[in-house]
């Protein structure tokens, strides 16, 4: 609705953009960043090289606005379910579920941040820009402040609510990861109950 409000001219930059980033994400996805170059992002989106670089002045600033850009979108999504108001326990199993429909239509996405991750995945947050960083910190510490509340209401265990944060973050992307591998093995959507199961309740027999 707001492209609309705009004149055609700023419309029609809009619009090539995103095709242009479209095109990049579908080659980083399965060739990975190293190995595409920028003609072939221009080929496959079909512009001219010279019309790529007016919009990104390299391959490393175009990488840095599509993971910026998607980025923004997820931080926006699950930062949304986690200002809710109501029962902590649905927020959580909530924003557990929320990350399986950000990534069931966008695989290519979530491919690419585990190809370019995979080499250091004890660091969540390694390979990423400093930026998109911070938009992760700032989820971390949302979702520990909602951790937290749990915790005031005698709902949650009184445990450190980062590092629960960063527990929940970690049982959550390693499924993510599993369904990235053998999407049919591993469904993330049917997972959601077990990972909120597991992290809420803990592995012990009673």
């Amino acid at each position: 609705m707001q492209d609309e409000k705009l004149p055609r001219r700023e419309r029609e930059k809009r619009r090539h953009r995103r095709q242009m980033l479209a095109a990049a994400l579908e080659l980083f996805s399965k060739k990975g960043y190293h190995n595409v170059s920028m003609h072939e992002i221009a080929e496959r989106a079909e512009f001219a090289i010279g019309t790529l670089y007016k919009f990104f002045k390299n391959k490393e600033h175009l990488y840095k606005a599509l993971m910026m850009e998607k980025a923004a979108e997820y931080h926006h999504t699950l930062s949304g379910v986690l200002s809710r108001e109501g029962d902590v326990l649905t927020i959580l199993k909530d924003y557990i579920s929320a990350k399986a429909g950000i990534f069931a239509d966008d695989v290519a996405t979530l491919r690419l941040y585990f190809a370019e991750t995979r080499g250091a995945s004890f660091n969540i947050k390694a390979g990423l820009d400093q930026d998109i960083r911070k938009l992760y910190d700032e989820l971390v510490e949302q979702l520990a402040s909602t951790l937290e509340k749990g915790i005031r209401k005698n709902v949650l265990r009184d445990l450190n609510p980062y590092y629960m944060a960063v527990a929940l973050e970690g049982i959550t992307n390693a499924f993510l990861f599993c369904w990235l591998e053998d999407p049919e093995r591993h469904s993330y959507k049917a997972n959601a109950p077990v990972i909120s199961d597991m992290f809420l309740k803990g592995v012990m027999a009673e």
